[in-house]
């Protein structure tokens, strides 16, 4: 088993509740197995701005899956939860981002690990320190480090 990190995006048809059932989903997969997941948080849309907040979240797992075989099940969930794919940045009922697992490095037209914009994007570097403050970047950073330095704005823990 290795570790592995997932972040978890909605913001159309009741997100909150997308992002909960994506979770149990990731409970119940074989070859998974989740430790833990962030809060549940609501936070401003990126590069396309005329859509709805999104709720966003990470998982923490343990995977016997291959890097490669993970994203292909992430994407398997996404599309069984109605994706569809029809911009950059567009309202999404579900997204999910492989971000990081553990002695994996890959870069490929396929997947690229650790995930390339995740030390960017607050929404996704707030939750993982909620999560994995500790947790070690690519770059020499701890995740609560860089979560520090990127801030909340527009960023909001949901009750839940």
């Amino acid at each position: 088993m290795t570790q592995a990190f997932v972040a978890l995006g909605s913001n159309l048809d009741e997100p909150a509740a997308r992002v909960r059932d994506a979770l149990a989903w990731l409970a119940e997969q074989p070859g998974l197995k989740l430790v833990g997941h962030s809060s549940l948080y609501r936070t401003a849309p990126v590069g396309y701005l005329d859509q709805p907040d999104f709720i966003n979240a990470v998982a923490e797992l343990d995977s016997e899956l291959a890097p490669h075989d993970l994203l292909a099940r992430l994407l398997a969930l996404e599309t069984g939860a109605g994706r569809v794919r029809t911009f950059r940045n567009a309202p999404r009922r579900l997204d999910l981002d492989l971000l990081w697992q553990a002695g994996h490095v890959v870069n490929d037209a396929v997947l690229t690990l650790p995930h390339p914009r995740m030390l960017e994007r607050a929404f996704v570097m707030i939750p993982l320190a909620e999560l994995a403050p500790d947790l070690l970047m690519h770059d020499g950073r701890r995740a609560r480090d860089i979560a520090v330095l990127l801030g909340m704005d527009g960023i909001v823990r949901v009750d839940d």
